[in-house]
């Protein structure tokens, strides 16, 4: 009982790191000593695991996938997704400056941090570095992504975010923001429960899991440092998205009100801005000691 408490436990850090942008929920089961175990549990869902659990077996299914493992820290993710979109929800509402600080200083030391893991700057990373900027900025200055709640585009958002949660360095619900759903997914339709949000998210984050698991170690093992260097470019380009400074560009649909974009502006430097840059530090000392964190437990 204790262990499954514990990996409970565990679940709510993960789950908490994967509803705040640049913080990663693989960061997190990396510190705690069950990165490893996560992943082969995810990946022991294969044809072998279908074949125990439609024949009956259920016992050899649980114990082929490490089942209880796999509940008990995902009832933790679910706990404190749950619970933390609610004070998030109010944190937009009434301090968005502040609380896009605060995510802004976590992103950008998360930068260093992604960047470090490439083993060997060579010219086919340093183009994949570029490339990833570019197009990120391309995002950022072009047609930035805006919130769209169709069935299927929410399906990529979950599938995409999942498997981002699972890259220690990367950040899932920083992948929403770029896609332009995060405030839909993450703090709406679950302060709400809203189901027709989060049941095409739930959808495209099971299937891309399950599927990302496998895929994961051949990307690592074959292309890991182009990777690795495309994602560092991407998160570099994409800062103006995260820029703490900006209103909001609302759109009314009948009686329903859109943000479609933002209108970016440079601070004053007052008391406000100097708040601003105290919790931005902050955000950027959480990641900072978690990364240490994380190289000791390695």
């Amino acid at each position: 009982m204790n262990q499954y408490v514990s990996n409970f436990i565990k679940g709510i850090g993960i789950g908490s790191a994967n509803v705040i942008p640049g913080v990663s929920g693989g960061t997190i089961a990396l510190i705690t000593g069950i990165f490893e175990r996560l992943v082969n549990s995810l990946k022991s869902f294969n044809l072998t695991a279908a074949k125990l659990l439609f024949s009956g077996k259920f016992k050899e299914f649980a114990k082929h996938t490490d089942l209880w493992f796999l509940c008990s820290v995902g009832l933790g993710v679910v706990v404190a997704i749950l619970s933390i979109a609610r004070i998030f929800d109010y944190l937009f509402k009434n301090y968005p400056t502040y609380l896009w600080s605060f995510f802004f200083g976590m992103i950008l030391t998360s930068i260093y941090y992604v960047g470090k893991t490439v083993e060997k700057w060579s010219w086919k990373v340093i183009v994949s570095f570029v490339i990833g900027t570019a197009i990120a900025l391309l995002i950022a200055f072009g047609t930035p992504a805006k919130e769209n709640d169709n069935f299927f585009y929410l399906m990529i958002c979950g599938a995409v975010a999942t498997c981002s949660m699972i890259l220690p360095g990367l950040s899932g619900s920083f992948v929403l923001v770029l896609m332009g759903n995060y405030q839909l997914v993450m703090i709406q339709a679950v302060k709400d429960l809203d189901l027709s949000i989060l049941i095409p998210v739930v959808i495209g984050a099971v299937a891309g899991l399950l599927a990302f698991a496998h895929l994961l170690a051949w990307i690592y093992k074959n292309y890991r440092d182009i990777t690795i260097s495309l994602l560092t470019g991407f998160i570099l380009g994409s800062m103006p998205i995260i820029w703490p400074w900006k209103n909001e560009i609302i759109t009314y649909f009948g009686s329903e009100a859109k943000t479609i974009g933002y209108k970016y502006f440079m601070p004053e430097m007052d008391i406000h801005f100097a708040t601003a840059v105290v919790i931005l530090l902050i955000g950027a000392a959480i990641i900072v000691l978690t990364e240490k964190m994380a190289e000791k437990r390695s």
